[in-house]
């Protein structure tokens, strides 16, 4: 599963010579550097490759690594009890929301010195290797200022993945209006097939951040995101969920009973069975599912949403998988370090062999295979990468904006809650989160 998206000073300078005032790679012992890593789609052996890569040239830093599907639940208690990890890699829109609930706390160390500090054994600088707008957007820097705390670890295009093996046999087309896509819905209904389904409601945030720019421009989804009072009574958000409430209409059956943690998988299946055409996803799919049975000639496609107006952009979400520092990390310098090494060469190369895909410029261009195919998208100048989430606000209890956007599909899908109900909801949640400082 997914994921789920860092100046230098003189004491910087130090620590990347090896000279920490933490005892990070100092010469009167070793510094041992508390790493937690999601497991997710990528899988775990990429993390124990570059750990190892990483002591090679490190012998006075030990890395205890810690690796989980579900890594908040292995790290929380020791955090509640002061024992904090060094190292986090872990992105938002998870159900636990840990990342996010440490941002709203002001939990995270700021990374920003990490952007003009020297990759390790390279002259180039994080930031200079990192490409345009992955840095600065509320996704890495939430509170809206010059300050980044979540430091991007991989990035992937996430849209509506399909099987275009299926499509060639039928002879259909990919949709190119909303229109065309929910025809579409009604023929193969008669056919057998389903139109939609998605693996958890949570990864509708693929779905709903291109579908809300599609239909208002970046203003709009800027707004949206930032609580803008009344952003969601405006024609243009009663446009995506009229958009999306008719498209839940031709959602699989077995969406609703599937959508959680232990089974989200045999959603992802029902598109390799050729029981469903779309669902929204990231790129990590693939390898997540390399080792699922699959229907004779599959071939994963990869497609931004329907325009909403034919001839108007088209946005790619593009999902960001994070790593940050505790702000009560004990190790903050060595820790530091250890992140700028993650965007060498050396440690690229690794997590690139797992499909691991980091914002590094040039590295997209040397992918083959089906990877190379999904980031080609980038490259239509009718498609725009969409990067960024929901902004921080302080903690407002009982609202949770991701969770009444995304999870409340699974209502209307059960017929539970009307879109009526469903634009109250989003109204209420947002103008409480503006009034709590967003």
């Amino acid at each position: 599963m997914r994921r789920s998206l860092v100046l230098v000073s003189v004491a910087l300078l130090g620590l990347l010579t090896g000279c920490s005032a933490d005892g990070g790679g100092t010469v009167s012992g070793k510094t041992t550097l508390d790493v937690a890593a999601l497991e997710g789609g990528y899988g775990r052996d990429m993390y124990a490759q570059v750990v190892q890569a990483y002591k090679a040239t490190h012998p006075n830093v030990d890395v205890r690594l810690q690796i989980s599907k579900s890594i908040e639940d292995e790290i929380t208690p020791n955090m509640k009890a002061g024992r904090f990890p060094d190292v986090v890699v872990l992105g938002q829109g998870r159900k636990a929301a840990l990342t996010e609930t440490l941002i709203k706390d002001k939990a995270l160390e700021d990374l920003t010195p990490v952007l003009k500090a020297k990759v390790p054994g390279e002259d180039k600088t994080v930031g200079d290797k990192l490409i345009e707008g992955i840095v600065g957007n509320l996704n890495t820097n939430p509170y809206g200022t010059d300050q980044t705390y979540t430091m991007p670890m991989y990035y992937a295009p996430s849209g509506l993945f399909y099987n275009k093996g299926l499509f060639a046999e039928k002879g259909w087309k990919v949709p190119a209006t909303w229109e065309e896509m929910f025809a579409l819905g009604g023929s193969v209904k008669e056919q057998g097939f389903s139109l939609f389904t998605y693996p958890t409601a949570g990864y509708l945030d693929a779905y709903f951040f291109a579908l809300l720019a599609d239909v208002g421009g970046e203003q709009f989804y800027k707004d949206a995101m930032t609580y803008k009072q009344g952003v969601w009574r405006t024609p243009q958000a009663r446009q995506a969920l009229d958009i999306t409430t008719r498209l839940l209409k031709y959602a699989a059956p077995t969406t609703v009973g599937y959508a959680n943690e232990q089974d989200f998988t045999k959603n992802q299946q029902s598109i390799l069975d050729n029981k469903t055409l779309f669902m929204p996803n990231g790129t990590w799919v693939v390898g997540e599912m390399k080792d699922a049975p699959r229907a004779k000639g599959f071939q994963w496609g990869l497609t931004p949403l329907p325009p909403v107006v034919v001839g108007s952009p088209r946005y790619l979400t593009t999902s960001v998988e994070s790593v940050w520092i505790p702000q009560a990390a004990q190790h903050k310098d060595a820790a530091k370090e250890f992140v700028a090494y993650l965007y060498s060469d050396e440690a690229a190369k690794i997590f690139a062999k797992s499909n691991a895909i980091q914002p590094i410029k040039g590295l997209a261009s040397s992918l083959t295979g089906e990877n190379a195919e999904f980031y080609k998208i980038y490259e239509d100048p009718a498609v725009k990468a969409l990067v960024g989430g929901f902004a921080s606000t302080a903690p407002v209890q009982g609202v949770d904006i991701k969770a009444t956007l995304f999870d409340t599909a699974n209502s209307v899908i059960s017929g539970d809650k009307t879109e009526d109900q469903w634009q109250n909801a989003l109204d209420a949640a947002s103008e409480k989160l503006r009034q709590a400082g967003g």
